[in-house]
């Protein structure tokens, strides 16, 4: 798990949020008004989540309030990064005097809704995984100003690492790949292209190789083995479904004529299209895949609609209909500023 209280300060809040061009028009109009009118009570709101799921996005919430809450009068309390939330479960209470942060209550939904639909769709293929290692690698599924904090949602979400540099410096972690199609289909030859790999690459990054460019799985898997002999920690099997998919048999079959050559130490990795049922069927299976990679599934995960609630205005309890006036009881919660 994440700890927001040692890691909050790392990321950083873009001019366009801070200034609230990322929030609902409304809510400028009214901080207009309410400066202009010299109103400022101090409020307590609560944000809660639609449905369960992982919580992930308080890190980058309290990042946000450390740059515009004032440093004395307010309490921020929250769930933990990483932790499970119930639907409708208080999942961060913010007492502060409205015109600090009432701008961003938009924005802070956004961050809460979009990291925790990620965070719980990882976390779903992490369990269905049963133990195996999941590598994080939307990015290609989804716009690059976010990609980062996909990834980290996805890290958040029991992901061993992800695939870009920038997500793997915010969740603490190293970036995790192998080469794409285009290293062999340039260089003409899947052997060549390791070789190429592991001649230019720093030493510290695993040596994986893409498996399935020309020829047959097996035989590919073979002959860079043999090529790179110990030095080889993997191979990554990504057949399109034009070709059948990444099968469980296949995965048998290459494991098995891995083994019999001697190269019990080589790793066997695949991707292409991966989610927790797909996931499930290999582990059921008992398919002796040693990682998993998953992109689209995470990337594509629908939001976790938060909702943010006004609960108390100068300390009197009040609510819109619907809700319920005063402070909601909230015994997870930890004071975090």
């Amino acid at each position: 798990m994440v700890n927001i209280n040692t890691a909050s300060s790392q990321i950083e809040i873009r001019h366009s949020v801070l200034v609230g061009d990322t929030s609902d028009v409304f809510q400028q109009r009214t901080l207009t008004i309410l400066r202009n009118e010299n109103i400022n009570p101090t409020v307590t709101m609560e944000f809660f989540p639609e449905r369960d799921g992982l919580l992930c996005g308080i890190r980058e919430v309290r990042s946000l309030l450390e740059r515009v809450l004032p440093e004395t009068g307010i309490e921020v309390w929250a769930l933990d990064e990483g932790d499970g939330v119930a639907a409708k479960e208080v999942a961060l209470r913010i007492r502060a005097p409205y015109n600090s942060f009432g701008l961003y209550e938009t924005i802070i939904c956004g961050i809460l809704s979009s990291c925790t639909g990620w965070a719980t769709a990882a976390r779903e293929c992490v369990d269905a995984a049963d133990g195996v290692p999941i590598i994080a690698t939307p990015a290609k599924h989804i716009h690059p100003n976010v990609a980062p904090t996909v990834d980290y949602a996805a890290v958040v979400g029991g992901c061993a690492s992800c695939s870009t540099v920038m997500g793997a410096r915010l969740a603490g972690t190293t970036p995790s790949g192998s080469m794409p199609h285009a290293l062999p289909l340039i260089v003409g030859d899947s052997v060549r292209a390791m070789q190429l790999f592991d001649r230019h690459t720093p030493q510290d990054v695993p040596r994986v190789a893409i498996v399935d460019t020309f020829n047959d799985e097996a035989a590919e898997s073979l002959s860079v083995a043999q090529a790179l002999r110990q030095r080889l920690r993997g191979v990554r099997l990504d057949t399109p479904p034009e070709r059948g998919g990444v099968t469980v048999d296949l995965v048998r079959e290459v494991r098995a004529r891995l083994d019999m050559a001697g190269f019990r130490h080589v790793e066997i990795f695949v991707s292409g299209g991966f989610n927790p049922d797909r996931i499930r069927e290999f582990t059921e299976a008992g398919a002796p895949v040693d990682i998993f990679s998953v992109g689209s599934y995470i990337s594509n995960a629908s939001p976790n609609d938060f909702t943010a609630d006004i609960h108390e205005v100068d300390g009197e309890p009040i609510a819109k209909r619907g809700r319920t006036p005063g402070v909601t009881e909230s015994p997870r919660l930890n004071r975090v500023l």
